[in-house]
């Protein structure tokens, strides 16, 4: 058996988490830390563009340091991590730098990389289509700003019988991050499908973090300590079933709807679930309940991966901002609507242009569609008036931050709210889903030096 638990998942998760799955239940083989959404790599290009230092997940460095302490007393867990982001060298020598100075320099650095191919997109954009619309890459491709293929867990094993301590990954499929694990302590080979289908399911269900254990559940109210959920951890054994848990004292729960739950979560067809390193069928799938906070998962069955690698690229793709203000007394919604279409009225008899605009009544049922028309909001006396606008040019985006405090004054009576500056001009990030052939991309392993 071999114990992973995850500690992030995703950039900007709990902070101390690996710090405190590690002295909650020091015997866990690895930590997965994730922090890898579908847009993060392209916040790391703007901030690689202000520092060419700064394209990974430099949040994992402070982490790390959180867990000197641990290693300091002879903590064994080993760490796999995608916090490389666009630059896993940089972020290896970072950390690097933290256990040299802790006196830990024995514990070993790997990176995996070769998950970049955006010259590739770049150099032949009709072969690019887009996996959701078919719409040719070509309409988008000089406003490309990333495309990282899906690695799979190979490298990852490769680096662990290296003897890496701590392997930091670009963009890498999620459940890969544990699959890599799994391969390495057990020596499956790519052709052990039902093995790895195995390994699959339980790293899809430890990289949402206290998902699995509570976390976002339909449930939540009803869960003990539903402050502190616990992080989750999952036993894998030699046949790829695992058994799901979490340290003992945490709140949350594991139970049979918890990691249903987290099953059917962003999975599309369960039968055909497709990673880099087998396509599973949830199909055939066995949960059961057979002790408290432990949930037994087995049955998965897999197939061969398919002959491509999944890319996520990302093209700039204009400016946004929103504006909010709490309007209160009688008829504060009409008032607060009417507040947000003179806004865009004055706007647009100024000469701006906007591709997308939108007005919403927050506290009557706007921020979903459809249901704002079902609800009587006669009877509301507060509401939150936020207004959005998105432009392919930054100057009429800018033109609508200073529209919103003169509404203090010029606007209806109860209008407060305004204690944080004018909105701030964000950009905006379209995402790119397409394949790319595996023959094209070269992962590549590499541990540093002692």
């Amino acid at each position: 058996m071999i114990r992973i638990a995850n500690a992030s998942g995703f950039w900007g998760d709990q902070p101390d988490a690996a710090a405190r799955l590690v002295a909650q239940q020091p015997d866990l083989d690895f930590l997965t830390l994730d922090y890898l959404a579908e847009v993060s790599l392209s916040i790391m290009a703007i901030m690689r563009a202000k520092d060419p230092t700064a394209a990974y997940a430099r949040d994992f460095v402070e982490v790390l340091r959180s867990l000197v302490p641990f290693y300091q007393a002879g903590g064994k867990t080993k760490i796999v991590t995608n916090a490389g982001g666009l630059d896993p060298p940089a972020c290896a020598r970072a950390c690097a730098e933290v256990l040299r100075a802790t006196n830990l320099a024995h514990l070993r650095l790997a990176t995996v990389t070769g998950d970049d191919v955006l010259p590739a997109l770049r150099a032949d954009p009709a072969a690019f289509a887009n996996l959701e619309t078919a719409a040719p890459l070509s309409s988008v491709a000089p406003r490309l700003v990333t495309a990282n293929a899906y690695l799979g867990a190979g490298p990852i094993a490769e680096a662990l019988h290296a003897g890496a301590d701590i392997v930091i990954t670009g963009r890498v499929a999620d459940p890969s991050l544990t699959v890599g694990p799994c391969r390495a302590h057990f020596g499956w080979g790519e052709t052990d499908y039902d093995r790895l289908a195995g390994a699959t399911v339980a790293g899809h269900l430890i990289e949402c973090g206290t998902q699995a254990c509570g976390g976002f559940s339909t449930d939540w109210l009803d869960l003990p300590d539903n402050h502190d959920i616990g992080f989750p951890v999952v036993e894998i054994s030699a046949d790829g079933s695992c058994v799901v848990t979490k340290p003992a004292g945490t709140g949350g729960a594991v139970t049979v709807p918890t990691v249903k739950e987290q099953l059917l979560y962003e999975i599309g067809n369960p039968g055909n679930y497709l990673s880099p390193d087998v396509t599973v069928s949830f199909l055939t799938l066995h949960v059961d309940q057979f002790s408290e906070n432990r949930v037994r998962v087995s049955g998965a069955t897999g197939r061969a991966p398919t002959g491509a690698y999944k890319v996520s690229a990302t093209y700039r793709d204009g400016y946004k901002a929103h504006g909010l203000l709490t309007i209160f007394g009688n008829d504060a919604v009409k008032k607060a609507r009417y507040a947000g279409e003179g806004i865009l009225r004055r706007l647009a008899a100024r000469g701006c242009v906007y591709r997308e605009t939108l007005i919403e009544c927050l506290g009557t049922g706007a921020s979903v569609r459809g249901l704002a028309s079902r609800m009587s909001d006669t009877h509301l006396v507060e509401t939150v008036l936020r207004v959005s606008v998105a432009a392919d040019t930054k100057e009429p985006v800018e033109r609508f931050t200073r529209e919103i405090a003169p509404l203090v004054t010029c606007g209806p009576q109860g209008v407060t709210g305004y204690a944080t500056g004018r909105p701030k001009i964000l950009p905006i990030f379209g995402y790119w889903p397409c394949l790319i052939d595996r023959a094209a991309v070269r992962p590549t392993m590499a541990l540093l030096p002692p």
